[in-house]
């Protein structure tokens, strides 16, 4: 082998991508929420473990020590929660699960670690938030309160007021959509789920294509265009190009519904199109944009937890597998640290037919 290829070698070695065993958490929990703090820190808090209703405890991991402390408590536990990352600095923790849907909400303070509560939502009903320019958080859609139904309210969380307000009503019902703030400050509402037939033995579940902009000038949603397949579960990223990466998910279809499809939303035309196809179809996964403008795709279910990890290249409109986690996982919590790192954390691993167990342990992509 020429001196040439001897260093392109190297130089491949040093730079493949690899997941690592880091600390692990102090309480193995499932749908727990991973939180980036302006520390460096991550935030993860509630989740589920067997004999519990949901996990008050939360933890920060430490990217320096790469070990997890104890900080404040919920003053409900919760699992499938929703968490938000204000402009002041607090997280706010929304919903999720405890013994049935919650409305609740509460705040974490950095500064002093601790969780205070604050204005509650007008329904325990599963909104999905997102952080708007002005420091408002949307929440929309949701499930309705009687069995089978979807939501077409939303509403306003004020940091300053510490209260949530009405604002418009989306054209669609649905529970269960994507909602993603894109550069020009609209949210991209997308696919989701309603429900017709009779509860409970009688319902039919419904995945929708539909999207929709909310417009926080005039606190109203518009249709937009339609996704090229009715998905719900799916994973939002923003690309570098302001494009709207929607990947996998679910529906009705064949194979257990599991989807591999991806599309690309183009807020200058409106419209989806097809992009490449993951290599694993998935839902339960998590999703990143790397600093090199890749989206990093992370583990999920497909029947039963998988380890795999792709990239979508978007200057190709393709994925390609990369390192696969040590540990398959599925409902655990990931973020991107500031070192470009990627933290996950929890989840469950299982097989087609067998239950695992709960994890604790925690894992970087670099």
């Amino acid at each position: 082998m020429g001196l040439g290829s001897l260093l392109l070698a190297a130089s491949t070695t040093l730079c493949a991508q690899t997941w690592s065993f880091t600390g692990s958490m102090l309480q193995t929990r499932i749908y727990p929420t991973a939180t980036l703090l302006s520390n460096g820190q991550v935030l993860i808090v509630g989740g589920y473990h067997r004999g519990t209703n949901g996990i008050p405890q939360a933890e920060l991991y430490n990217p320096t020590t790469g070990t997890f402390s104890a900080t404040g408590s919920l003053n409900t536990g919760r699992y499938s929660a929703t968490a938000t990352l204000l402009n002041n600095g607090k997280v706010l923790i929304a919903e999720g699960q405890n013994s049935g849907p919650l409305a609740s909400a509460e705040l974490y303070d950095l500064a002093t670690g601790t969780f205070t509560v604050t204005g509650s939502l007008s329904c325990a009903c599963g909104r999905v938030p997102t952080l708007l320019p002005n420091g408002m958080v949307l929440f929309s859609g949701g499930f309705g309160a009687t069995a089978g139904t979807a939501l077409s309210t939303a509403e306003l969380y004020n940091p300053v007021t510490g209260t949530f307000s009405p604002t418009g009503h989306l054209k669609v019902a649905r529970a269960g959509p994507s909602s993603t703030l894109q550069p020009n400050g609209k949210v991209l509402i997308a696919g989701g789920v309603f429900y017709t037939g009779t509860p409970p033995y009688n319902l039919v579940v419904h995945y929708l294509a539909s999207g929709e902009l909310y417009d926080p000038a005039s606190g109203t949603f518009s249709l937009t265009g339609s996704l090229k397949t009715a998905r719900s579960s799916q994973s939002t990223t923003v690309l570098g190009s302001g494009k709207v990466l929607l990947a996998a998910g679910q529906n009705d279809g064949a194979n257990g519904g599991y989807l591999g499809t991806a599309e690309l939303y183009d807020p200058s035309t409106g419209k989806f199109t097809f992009t490449g196809s993951l290599n694993t179809p998935r839902i339960l996964h998590t999703a990143h944009l790397l600093a090199s403008g890749e989206v990093l795709i992370v583990a999920g279910n497909h029947f039963g937890s998988i380890a795999s990890a792709e990239l979508y290249n978007p200057s190709t409109g393709t994925f390609t597998n990369t390192a696969s986690l040590n540990t398959p996982r599925q409902g655990h919590a990931s973020a991107v640290l500031q070192n470009g790192q990627v933290l996950a954390a929890g989840g469950y691993e299982s097989q087609l037919g067998s239950r695992l167990g709960y994890l604790a342990s925690a894992e970087l992509f670099h």
